[in-house]
């Protein structure tokens, strides 16, 4: 597939363009600065140890601008997005989301899947890890930005996926091994939430190619 990355020089879209590129996709990486790509290493993602490798490209442009968003969707297969908001900015999310939509509709694009917040899950009938007393206080603000986010994604018409994380994520191994789930946090039998950066991108290029959770938002975890 021709997709369409933003938010490609964060930690986990620098692993979704990397598994992606690894299955043959070609990608176009957008950032803001070409400096700060390539201090990230995004030239350099093309395994050398496989035999099939798709094609990394880099394209300036700015995600809370639909005509630049616009442009930049014409003649790709799919759009994800992988753009977090500076601590502190948490509402901007908000805006980027709309912008988001308007600009991929623009761009002929009706496919789109966004990394989601692990906030609004449930560990409970009813109760949202965001609501429980161990829920970090300085990442509520951005936990709500997502549950918004996602009200917005479900008042669109566009073909929308938004995957939300376990509790904690972080770089690490590729296993292939993780199990998915809906609204409720996927946990482990220790109780445990997580999974790593790789094996979060695997999950959401499996459903990049064979799509499943149209329309809605799912989950995974070990």
């Amino acid at each position: 597939m021709k997709i369409v990355l933003f938010g490609a020089t964060g930690s986990i879209g620098k692993r979704i363009a990397e598994e992606a590129v690894r299955r043959g996709h070609e990608v176009t990486a957008v950032v803001r600065d070409r400096t700060r790509a390539a201090e990230m290493g995004l030239p350099d993602l093309v395994p050398a140890d496989t035999k099939k490798a798709g094609h990394l490209f880099l394209e300036e442009g700015d995600i809370l601008v639909p005509e630049s968003i616009a442009r930049l969707v014409q003649g790709q297969d799919l759009a994800i997005s992988a753009y977090g908001p500076r601590f502190g900015e948490e509402d901007e999310l908000l805006e980027a989301t709309r912008s988001l939509i308007e600009g991929v509709k623009r761009g002929g694009v009706c496919r789109l899947i966004a990394v989601g917040g692990a906030g609004g899950l449930e560990v409970a009938p009813g109760v949202r890890l965001m609501d429980t007393p161990e829920f970090p206080e300085e990442v509520r603000p951005l936990a709500r930005a997502h549950e918004e986010a996602l009200s917005i994604y479900q008042a669109s018409d566009l073909k929308w996926t938004v995957l939300s994380p376990p509790a904690f994520i972080e770089p690490g191994n590729r296993t292939g091994m993780f199990r998915l789930g809906l609204d409720r946090l996927v946990t482990d039998e220790r109780d445990n939430s997580r999974i790593t950066t790789e094996d979060y991108a695997a999950a959401l290029l499996d459903e990049a190619e064979d799509p499943y959770y149209i329309g809605t938002r799912f989950t995974v975890g070990y």
